[in-house]
């Protein structure tokens, strides 16, 4: 089951406190994000950071309505709970299955 985020905080640095429609919450340190570049290069102006809301629609974190984190994974980093299932099978995740497939299909 998917929680949606229904409330956030920013506790400071690169912390926000995230509440679930189930009422679990947690804080989030995205330090780690900063590493990933891409998209979150923009982390890196605190002030950009600093700056999100939740998107009640879609039950996220926003940026600008430009970057999204996922719920699941937000949940799994708040409550310390597992990813569930479907998001990996045999050690890969959806997501790279899926650019591995695409990436045959042009060959």
């Amino acid at each position: 089951m998917i929680h949606d985020v229904v409330s956030a905080v920013y506790r400071g640095e690169y912390k926000i406190e995230v509440i679930f429609d189930d009422g679990k919450m947690g804080v989030i340190d995205f330090t780690k994000y900063l590493r990933r570049g891409g998209v979150f290069e923009r982390f890196k102006d605190i002030d950009f950071f600093r700056n999100f809301k939740v998107n009640q629609e879609l039950g996220v974190l926003t940026w600008e309505d430009a970057i999204d984190i996922a719920p699941e994974t937000l949940y799994a980093e708040a409550t310390g709970t597992p990813l569930p299932d479907w998001t990996e099978k045999k050690g890969k995740s959806l997501a790279s299955k899926s650019l591995l497939r695409t990436a045959n299909s042009r060959r």
